[in-house]
């Protein structure tokens, strides 16, 4: 049976975490993220899970790893300077192949910014903030419903492919209210990791022959586990190693891949958007389209890896990409690669902590369509 509840962003991702199987949650308390440390600091003591309240992020990380490794899953949640500082361990979950949850409600930066003003400055942090090439996955809700069913969808992922995933948030979609209808939960598909089904000659890094992902035992159930493998400084091995990796996301890319499009079959212009701006943008674009103006939206809900065939197979019957930001352009570096040989690419940009107005995102529209 479905329910209706009036909800926000942070307590939809909260849910959608316990819905998912969350049993564990270490953090740091953080504007504009608390709500989220809050919830499961009330819920999971009620279902036998376990909350702490970690010394800092770099902490918050560590435990949820260790809980990740002992069987659990396990979350946590930050923003801005706390997920600077996750950084380091986000690598190691990687490496590791560790399968845990980050939720980054973003806020105005760098360093302590505007704490409770909306921003989406760390795109490419979610992608490359921690050191050297590593597998990583990036999801972007659009709305406060999607805060639930892409945080179960991280879960799934993060189980499936050993391998940590970010939710990316913002203020704004963290603290927007709406009513959201919940789904059957006993319909939803809920994955859990493989876990290798004899202790004899068990190997925690061989990969499946066809999906790359080893199964995952458990620490303390009697299986000879050592995190990061035996050191060594032999290339093929670490090139090998590292290949497989990248290979295992790469590989599921269509599988892991989510876009929301409108109005982009015959589109001349294309707005790209993604969270909180992109609502601004189907304003504008509905807007644009009821004047007779053909232009279209291409939300990805995956921001890492990102849609790369989807894009571009809509991009070619352009002649215009817009791309509005609350950064001074970091996604459109991204659109660029992909489609902007022959197009003209135009960038707006925020950096004062307001979210978009439709108007805004229109006009640019309509100076588009005079090119």
């Amino acid at each position: 049976m479905n329910t209706a509840k009036l909800m926000q962003g942070n307590e939809a991702c909260t849910i959608g975490a316990l819905t998912a199987g969350l049993n564990f949650y270490a953090g740091y308390p953080i504007t504009p993220s608390t709500e989220i440390a809050e919830l499961c600091s009330e819920e999971l003591p009620k279902i036998g899970g376990k909350f702490i309240q970690m010394e800092d992020e770099i902490a918050s990380m560590a435990a949820i790893i260790g809980a990740s490794l002992a069987g659990c899953k396990a979350m946590t949640a930050t923003s801005g300077p706390g997920f600077s500082l996750m950084q380091e361990n986000i690598g190691y979950a990687a490496i590791a192949e560790i399968p845990v949850v980050i939720i980054n409600v973003q806020r105005v930066g760098p360093s302590t910014g505007m704490p409770t003003s909306p921003a989406q400055g760390d795109v490419m942090q979610a992608r490359w903030g921690t050191h050297g090439d590593h597998p990583i996955v990036v999801l972007a809700p659009g709305n406060v419903r999607e805060c639930f069913d892409l945080t179960i969808r991280a879960f799934n992922i993060a189980e499936k492919y050993r391998v940590p995933v970010i939710v990316l948030t913002d203020e704004v979609i963290g603290h927007m209210r709406e009513k959201v209808v919940l789904p059957d939960i006993s319909k939803l598909k809920i994955e859990n990791r493989i876990r290798p089904k004899s202790k004899n000659d068990y190997k925690p890094f061989e990969g499946d022959a066809e999906t790359l992902v080893p199964p995952m035992a458990d620490f303390g159930t009697g299986y000879r586990y050592h995190v990061t493998g035996f050191p060594t400084n032999k290339g093929e091995i670490a090139g090998k190693q590292l290949e497989r990796l990248l290979k295992k996301i790469e590989r599921a890319e269509p599988e892991l891949r989510d876009y929301f499009t409108e109005s982009t079959d015959d589109c001349e212009i294309l707005v790209v958007s993604f969270g909180s701006s992109a609502m601004s943008s189907l304003s504008a674009v509905r807007k644009a389209r009821s004047q007779g103006i053909k232009v279209g939206l291409f939300r990805p809900k995956t921001i890492w890896p990102f849609p790369v065939e989807p894009l571009k197979a809509i991009a070619e019957k352009t002649t215009t990409i817009i791309v509005p930001e609350m950064n001074a352009g970091q996604l459109i570096y991204e659109i660029e690669r992909i489609a902007g040989c022959n197009k003209h690419v135009m960038g707006i940009h925020k950096l004062n902590g307001e979210l978009f107005k439709p108007d805004e995102i229109y006009n640019a529209i309509v100076q588009g369509a005079r090119k």
